[in-house]
Order: C-alpha cells, then structure tokens, then sequence
C-alpha cells in the first residue's frame, strides 16, 4: 500500500561487505539496521526489540558471537517476537542444532543469493505475522567506532599477509582474544581498573602489534627454517621500529588508542619474568595492554600454520603455554585463560580469511553483473574499490616485482615497480608469447614456469623457482615465487596465478645491511650485548698484556624513572646516556647497552686508568627536564681480574654491587676482597 512505513530489519555481521550486500537486497522493500559485532547488536535489541520485524545474524563475530546474541535475546524474552535468521558459511550440524536448539528461525549461506535471501526473509516475516510500528532514523553510534576499528583491521590484516606470510585472520583472532581476557580478567580482579571503553581501546589496538614487521626483509619473515641468531636479531627489532612509528604519529584524538598501540606493539614480546625483549620489563612493569596481547599472540601463533611449523592443536597449545615453553605469563592472566579455553576456542574458529574475502569479493562481482533487485549501491562499490586500491597501494609500497596472470581473458599484470624494472607495459596480452617478456626471460624459463603451473592443485597452489633474467645488458638470477588460483567449480579449474620475482643478489644484499643493524641495539644504537662480547674479546686476544678495563653501568633507580616519567621519558634517559657514553671514550673503545639500563664499556689504557674512569662517570651523571640522574658504576681491570670475559664481567658486575650496596651514585673498582665475597655468594 503506498505511503505504507517499511518494516525493520537488524543486520549484525563484521564484515561491512556482507552487511552492505544484504542492505543492497533488501533496502528498497526494508528499513536497514546495521551492527558490526554482537555487542552492538544487544543494544540495539534492548531499545528497539518491539519495533524489529527481523534479525540477520552472522555467527562468527568479535565481543560477543551469534549464539552470545541468541542468549541475550532468550533471556530477555525478545527471541519470542523478533525472528532469526541466521547468516553463516558454516554448515556443521553442530553449529546448526546449537542454533535452532537457541530458537533461530532459518539459515542463509553465503556466498548469498538475490531470491533466496529475499525469499526467505518474507516467509520468516510472515511466519512470525507480527506487524512491527516503524521508525526511520537509524542511530548514528551503530557507526561510532567503524572507521576507527574496520578499517585498521582491515589494512592491518592485509599488510600481515603481503609481508609476513600469514593469514589476516591472525590479526581479528588477537584483538578477540585480547577483549575476552580483559572481560575475563575484569571479572577476577580489580587491579588494573580498566573501563569497557578502555577495553575496547586496547582490543582496537592490538591489531598494530607486528606492525614493525613491514620493515624486515621478507627473506628473514618467511624463512622456512629456523632462523639464525643473527635473523632472529633482526626480527625482534620489529618491536621497537614499530613503536618508532607510533610514537611519530601525531596525537590529536586518538590519543588513548596510539598509547595503548604504542605499549603493544613495543613490549608484546617482554615476559613476566624479565626473559622477554627488548627492554626485558618484568611482571606489572608490563602494560596488562602488552601483557593480554602477548598471550593472544602466542595462542594464535601456536595453533596457526605457519611457513616453519605446522599448526598445533588447541589442547597442545594450552598444555605448552602453561608449562611455561613459550614463556612465563601473569599467572591471574593464565587462570583465566584455563578456565575459560573452551569458550575462547569457539570464539576463535571461523572461516579461512583468504576464503572469505573471496566469496565477499565474488558476490559483489556477481551482484554488480546481474544488476537483480536495482542497482549495487554506491557503499558497496565503494567496498570494492577499496579491495583494488588496498591491492595496488601494497604492491607499490613493496619495491617488489610483482605479476598477475588469467586464462581468461589471456592477460598479464604487472605492478607498478614492476613495469618500470622490466621495462613493459603493466598490462599486455597473451604473455606466453609476448616478444618483450621472451626477450627478458627466455621461452625455456615461460615453459619452466607453465610447467610448474600444471603440478600445482588447489591444495597445493604454491611454488618457487630460480631463473636467469637479461636486463639492460647483463644476466641476473631472480626467484619467482607463484600461487596458482583456481575456480571454485567442481572440480575446480585453473584460472592463473599472483607471482613475484626477487633480484637474488639484492635481497642478500639487503640481507647484510639488515645483519648489520642486527649488531645494534635499535633505542640507543649502540652495540647489542651478543656484538660487544664478541669484539671484546677479540680485543682481548690482540692485547694479552692486560692493559683494559670493563665498565659495567647501571642507570640508578631506573624503575621509578619509568613509573614516575612515563616509559618514553624512560627511553630518552636510556639515549642520553648512550650519546654521553660515546662522547666520553674514543672511537677505538666499545660502547654496549647490554639489555634494560644496563650499560658496559670497554676501555683499552696506557695512563691513569682511575683517572679515566671518574671522568667518564662525571660525564654520564646529569640531568633531563628538571629530572636528575645517576649511575653506578663497576670497573675490572684484566690485570687484576684475568683475562677472560667471563672473569672480566664477573669482576666488574661484584664492583658494580659493591657500588650499590654502598648507596649508588658512584663508581668501584674490582679487588681482592669482593673477590673473596663473590666466591661465598
């Protein structure tokens, strides 16, 4: 009937594409509501329950899951009135005995159906034979948080899986497991005083954990094997590029949200029991932000597949972490985790990433070539577009060759970068028999390359090769690396393939520089422990005479600094003393930060080592707005303490105790009688 109010439907799903698909459906027959998790759905419910005609409801869902909404709506008595239908790709009988067993109406699969879902919709409306009273504005906090957290995941998510070989769903099973054990740990303690907006800060956050992941050569993140300790060097130093990157991102409204990114992203590795990097923070000096995501990150981790492991199973996963293999956790964190592992697991199951994105994609596609039920709306193609432009805005940020091929129409791609080092067009036809590419690549390496195609599978699409390209005048050795993709016809049909090509000699190239910056400590830049023990005791082998000193510093009452300060004041403390350190000595002598506020130096002598070293001492004492700091300091002299570097370090770490014991703020030499007392230690 004309001038008829439309009824009321409550679409809650996570993703924005599938709720814009389904608005796009149902929009001219029906008001749309829109919520992008359980939570927000719940309030929805709780104020408008009487008006709805209709809730489509995915299962899979950060906060709070389908089935938390279907109890929600049973106790309070809105599942009576308001039917369901519930929106899922998973099939299990399980799930869908759980379901109807919870009072759901119906099921609709994705990838979706114009007339199916239309359909459906108007028998479950009709069957219920309510007539709902219609209200047209739709409340702008549906909205609220959609830019903050959709679209950082979502980036995020993607630059996870273009650099580091993962799937993008490691990052939404983080920030879900991080928000269920802050309500978790909540409801246990009231220790860390966190608000519900606080929580949501932090699970928004946690999404930018690896971040600094973008800047380690892909060669080192998706090594197969076990890395070196020179790589393994260079992947920590993830954690504080990352926060680098943070910390020069200017803070106007998000301040909470880049502080508590901030914490995350530098100190999600640290352990609480000090084992942990790169500051080797202990217990509560850990943010709980950085502590929660550090465990969310290892679960994932362990039950993930990854280019070096296989994927562990939920029960090995619990027993390694709370032996302590992984590290040592809060143990209030790990009761929660414990008693709470089945339901965080359910939480955490879902749909490959990869997978989902597709059927997203391809039921946009779809819908936009039909045109069925009006035209796509402007939101949806939006969406779309957005998917190529994150595509292309990647690939050129990588520096890398990178191609594409389809049967269908004959076609290669190529990036940008690409283009421009090959010297061809970013898009031609038929490249298995292109003049340029042969040219380039040789008709034997194409051949190599189809070959290899036709061993791949759907199961097994991936593969790698070594071949000899000509460029400008000379020969290189490049790596292709290529997934083939495939239709999802049964069977499935080959349709082409992603590829990238990697100049050999510049990724070892890249290799060395990273390794040498591998030998830095990343704040303060001076040697890592692992590179000063090294050089020293090289230097100790040129001069056996004994004419050297090591001088173990240590920054006074640090911690206070840290809880008083805050932990980036801390930092400039840990880098001014780093520069003074380096004005103090000559070039020829080894500065270090051995981990935390621990300092050493390694001084060679001729004169008035004494002397020397109250210089120093005087130099590294001073003060930082209007704060002033202090060391202790030992020294050993490898006449007096021997010449090894254990019995060196030894000497000088009994002097540096000494130092303390006797009220800090100054400097010991080592003797024969701390000798004695650290034998009776």
């Amino acid at each position: 009937m004309e001038g008829r109010k439309k009824q009321k439907i409550l679409i809650v799903d996570d993703s924005e594409m599938n709720r814009s698909i389904l608005a796009d459906m149902l929009g001219e027959e029906y008001d749309i509501l829109e919520a992008e998790d359980g939570v927000q759905a719940v309030g929805i419910l709780s104020k408008q329950a009487s008006e709805l005609s209709l809730v489509l409801l995915d299962i899979v869902m950060p906060k709070l899951d389908g089935f938390g909404v279907l109890s929600a709506m049973n106790q309070n008595g809105w599942i009576v009135d308001v039917p369901v239908i519930m929106v899922s790709a998973e099939s299990g009988s399980k799930q869908v005995e759980r379901a109807y067993e919870l009072g759901v109406t119906d099921f609709i699969n994705r990838p979706f159906d114009a007339l199916v879902v239309r359909r459906r919709v108007v028998n479950t409306i009709l069957l219920y034979a309510k007539q709902k009273r219609l209200i047209g504005m739709v409340e702008d906090q549906i909205y609220e948080t959609e830019q903050r957290s959709s679209l950082m995941i979502d980036i995020l998510s993607h630059i996870v899986e273009f650099r580091n070989g993962e799937s993008g769903l490691h990052i939404l099973h983080v920030r879900t497991f991080t928000s269920m054990l802050l309500d978790l740990l909540m409801a246990r303690t009231d220790k860390y005083e966190l608000s519900p907006r606080d929580i949501s800060v932090i699970s928004t956050a946690s999404a930018l954990h690896d971040v600094g992941k973008i800047a380690i050569d892909s060669a080192i993140l998706n090594k197969p094997g076990r890395l070196t300790p020179e790589e393994f060097a260079i992947m920590k130093t993830h954690t504080t590029v990352g926060a680098d990157m943070l910390s020069k991102i200017p803070v106007q409204h998000g301040e909470d949200l880049v502080k508590a990114a901030y914490e995350i992203c530098r100190w999600h590795h640290e352990r609480w029991d000090g084992s942990g990097y790169p500051d080797g923070l202990k217990g509560d000096d850990i943010p709980i932000s950085a502590q929660v995501v550090a465990l969310a990150d290892v679960y994932d981790a362990l039950t993930s597949q990854r280019v070096y492991k296989p994927a562990h199973t939920h029960e090995e996963a619990m027993r390694m972490i709370r032996e302590g293999q992984c590290g040592q956790f809060n143990p209030v964190l790990l009761e929660c985790l414990t008693e709470n592992a089945e339901k965080i697991r359910t939480a955490l199951q879902g749909n490959n990433a990869e997978q989902i994105q597709q059927r997203n994609l391809r039921s946009i596609s779809e819908e936009a070539l039909r045109g069925e039920g009006g035209a796509v709306s402007e939101r949806t193609l939006r969406l779309l577009d957005y998917e190529r432009m994150k595509y292309r805005f990647f690939a050129a940020m990588s520096d890398e060759i990178q191609f594409e091929y389809t049967v269908s129409p004959c076609m290669a791609t190529l990036s940008a970068y690409g283009s421009r080092m090959l010297g061809l067009e970013e898009i031609f036809m038929d490249p298995q028999h292109s003049e340029k590419l042969i040219g380039i690549v040789g008709q034997k390496t194409i051949d190599k390359i189809v070959a290899r195609q036709r061993e791949t599978t759907p199961e097994n699409p991936d593969s790698s090769m070594e071949v000899l390209v000509h460029l400008n005048g000379e020969s290189r050795w490049f790596r292709i690396i290529t997934r083939s993709v495939w239709t999802n016809d049964v069977p499935p049909k080959y349709a082409g393939l992603l590829g990238k090509a990697i100049d050999i000699h510049e990724e070892k190239m890249k290799l060395s520089e990273l390794e040498k910056k591998a030998s830095l400590d990343p704040l303060t830049g001076l040697l890592n422990r692992a590179s000063a023990r090294e050089q020293i005791e090289n230097r100790m082998l040129i001069h056996p005479s004994g004419n050297f000193a090591l001088a173990e510093i240590d920054i006074d009452n640090f911690k206070s600094i840290n809880d008083e300060c805050g932990h980036i004041f801390g930092d400039r403390v840990l880098q001014e003393l780093a520069q003074r350190m380096k004005h103090s000595v000559r070039s020829s002598d080894i500065c270090c930060r051995a981990g935390g506020e621990e300092f050493f130096l390694f001084l060679e002598y001729n004169t008035d080592i004494e002397r020397t070293v109250e210089r120093i001492f005087n130099n590294l004492c001073f003060e930082l707005q209007g704060r002033r700091v202090t060391v202790s300091m030992g020294v050993a002299q490898g006449g007096v303490a021997g010449l090894s570097y254990e019995g060196l370090y030894h000497a000088a770490d009994l002097a540096l105790y000494t130092a303390k014991e006797a009220g800090k703020n100054r400097f010991c030499f080592y003797d024969d009688a701390m000798k004695e007392k650290g034998e009776t230690v």
